[in-house]
């Protein structure tokens, strides 16, 4: 099974490989071979440290709901 969170693209260098994505208020730097090309402000749903999909942002916040309602949850 596979787990990935959405996060908004906030830094993206031309022509490199990567983009630093913010998720859940942690930034990291994501692999984004998968997914093309990418602008800020963009969401992508992040899986093991690549962007695995491109989201509109509509579907970003309902997985971003989600998640914040499980993990409030205690589960």
């Amino acid at each position: 099974m596979c787990l990935a969170v959405p996060g908004r693209v906030i830094k993206v260098n031309i022509g490199e490989p990567w983009a630093v994505v913010e998720a859940f208020g942690v930034k990291q730097k994501v692999g984004i071979h998968l997914v093309g090309e990418v602008a800020e402000g963009d969401f992508l749903m992040i899986h093991a440290g690549y962007a695995i999909e491109k989201v509109n942002v509509q579907a970003a916040q309902e997985q971003i709901r989600f998640w914040e309602e499980l993990l409030l949850s205690g589960n």
